[in-house]
């Protein structure tokens, strides 16, 4: 029995481990796209706005298109990492 228990308690940690691994990639991932897409594109436009690029300014450019750019790899990357973390885990498809 003290094996069974033994290996219950290790498979909750395991699942712990993993979804403390998947929230905080979810954080990551949201911090930065809340940076580029409100930090860049509304609070800190007047301060960009000095910065040419492709015919306007830097911050115009993230309110735009940057944040939907980073968006974009934001989801890329959160498919690769996520399954780097499946795998580390042993639960893969």
């Amino acid at each position: 029995m003290t094996d069974q228990t033994s290996n219950t308690a290790s498979t909750a940690e395991s699942d712990r481990s993993y979804w403390k691994a998947n929230v905080r990639l979810i954080r990551i991932s949201l911090v930065i796209w809340a940076l580029v897409s409100f930090g860049f594109g509304i609070l800190l436009r007047p301060m960009l706005s000095g910065i040419p690029v492709g015919g306007t300014d830097l911050g115009f450019w993230f309110a735009q298109q940057g944040s939907i750019l980073v968006f974009l790899a934001l989801i890329f990357f959160y498919a690769w990492r996520m399954n780097k973390i499946d795998k580390d885990y042993g639960v893969e498809e």
